[in-house]
């Protein structure tokens, strides 16, 4: 099951970070230089099976951090969060590689997975210098898994284990200039929870940009945990299959499918509602959807998907 509250504070043991630090210290003195395989070219999204976790992420974790997503088939959340993910390892061209673990087909993993605590899947950890740590449980939407990745690579060079990103990368695959302060004012906020600061400061960059997409989609993100912090999310979805003509409970269910992690559904879900209203309440989903495609990049296919079913609705 996805969690409610996707977020990064409090997911990666400091402890086992300052161990990671230790040893790649002490492999970087032996090598005479900074960790190899960072840029390297190859491949970035790797299956892995019981006989090969060792070597394609334990030992390469020693030269370049890997990212181990736990899938089945049977998870529908997982479906939403590989493409992410993967999507994300193209983008950062080795700086990380991404291991995908079909825990049905692994039963070695999916139990040492169980005994790290974990009843749930999607889940993705860490691995860093021979280290797991804990980073992901639950979908979300990729500006949300893109800032986690931002940050856990923050925290990481923090530590001493990783080396200072290069001028104008981003650890996460983004190729934007390094945050501002006011970026950074904005990130920092919504890490701790503080929605209204952060909310004011993406406010901030678009008064000095309307056209910023980070910004935008900060703004957007700000407001659907808003709107799904006191929602329970089983019960909204519940709601809307009750009442399919009832537009606030489909908006409500969106809400909760976007926010773990299901866009397709949620845009699905309100361009059918588009389609079977009219007056007030088709324009009310109509605008809904409109505000949740800027939780997507805009070159997104699922959002040029939607938009072309949303027009198909409307004409």
């Amino acid at each position: 099951m996805p969690s409610r509250d996707f977020s990064l504070h409090g997911a990666v043991d400091l402890g086992a970070l300052q161990a990671a630090a230790r040893k790649q210290q002490e492999r970087q003195a032996r090598s005479g230089g900074a960790p190899a395989g960072a840029g390297a070219a190859g491949k970035y999204v790797v299956d892995v099976t019981d006989q090969t976790f060792n070597t394609e992420v334990v030992e390469r974790s020693q030269t370049v951090p890997v990212l181990v997503d736990f899938w089945a088939e049977w998870c529908g959340p997982c479906k939403q969060l590989g493409p992410v993910l993967e999507k994300l390892a193209e983008e950062a061209a080795g700086k990380w590689i991404l291991a995908k673990v079909d825990i049905d087909a692994n039963p070695q993993l999916a139990a040492y997975m169980q005994q790290m605590g974990v009843r749930g899947i999607p889940f993705v950890a860490a691995v860093v210098a021979g280290q797991l740590l804990p980073f992901l449980n639950g979908a979300a939407p990729e500006p949300q898994v893109r800032q986690a990745i931002d940050q856990l690579f923050q925290a990481l060079r923090k530590e001493g284990i990783l080396p200072d990103a290069p001028e104008g990368e981003q650890p996460g695959g983004a190729a934007e200039a390094q945050a501002d302060p006011l970026t950074q004012r904005a990130e920092e906020a919504l890490q701790r929870g503080d929605l209204d600061a952060a909310k004011a400061a993406f406010e901030e960059m678009l008064a000095g940009d309307p056209r910023n997409a980070r910004a935008k989609q900060g703004v957007a993100l700000v407001e659907l945990h808003r709107r799904v912090r006191s929602l329970d999310p089983e019960g909204a979805v519940q709601e809307a299959a009750a009442k399919p003509g009832d537009v606030q409970a489909q908006i409500r269910a969106a809400d909760v499918e976007m926010a773990t992690g299901r866009p397709e559904q949620a845009f699905d879900r309100l361009v059918t509602a588009v389609r079977g209203t009219a007056g007030d309440d088709r324009d009310a989903a109509r605008k809904h959807l409109l505000s949740l495609f800027e939780l997507l990049p805009a070159d997104d296919p699922r959002v040029a998907k939607a938009r072309r079913s949303l027009q198909s609705a409307l004409f």
